[in-house]
């Protein structure tokens, strides 16, 4: 939840779908962010697959954070996976990485989706509390599910309609 007194120090920003020209500033976030980034390839990409469930936050002129997702459809049920999110280390901590969730989470059940999934480091102790707020649960490990062989908890957040 956003504070009422972050407001007052920080403007909201704009979230809106991600664009072409949005990718070189998304690259620079995930490189500052991660320590084995996406190539810019890959954003290229999921503009193509996921143009509903892309999105950017602009704040100051800019793009300061970023979330890719995608629908994924077992036969039974619609699940959102929430692929990437990034949020530039000098906008951290002003509710943006919250409302880039909140925003294709909403897009997600928009399309029917009953939950969300997602991956996050064993080692990403921040990123694990960060979306244990946002009312996700841990569902299970994978091993080695990351390039540099560390594992992965997946982690899912329901829909409740």
């Amino acid at each position: 939840m956003i504070r009422p007194h972050d407001l007052a120090v920080y403007p909201l920003p704009l979230i809106r779908r991600a664009m072409p020209t949005d990718i070189p500033a998304i690259v620079a976030i995930e490189q500052d962010s991660f320590i084995d980034p996406w190539e810019q390839s890959v954003f290229l990409e999921a503009l193509t697959y996921y143009t509903s469930t892309y999105f950017v936050a602009v704040c100051d002129g800019g793009v300061v954070g970023f979330v890719v997702g995608g629908l994924e459809d077992t036969g039974e049920n619609i699940y959102g996976h929430l692929c990437n999110l990034g949020i530039s280390p000098r906008y951290r901590r002003r509710g943006i990485g919250k409302l880039l969730v909140n925003r294709v989470e909403h897009q997600f059940a928009l399309e029917l989706a009953t939950g969300v999934q997602l991956e996050v480091r064993l080692s990403n102790t921040i990123a694990q509390r960060f979306y244990r707020r946002m009312g996700y649960r841990d569902v299970f490990g994978i091993e080695h599910y990351y390039a540099n062989g560390e594992d992965a908890i997946v982690m899912m957040k329901w829909f409740r309609f």
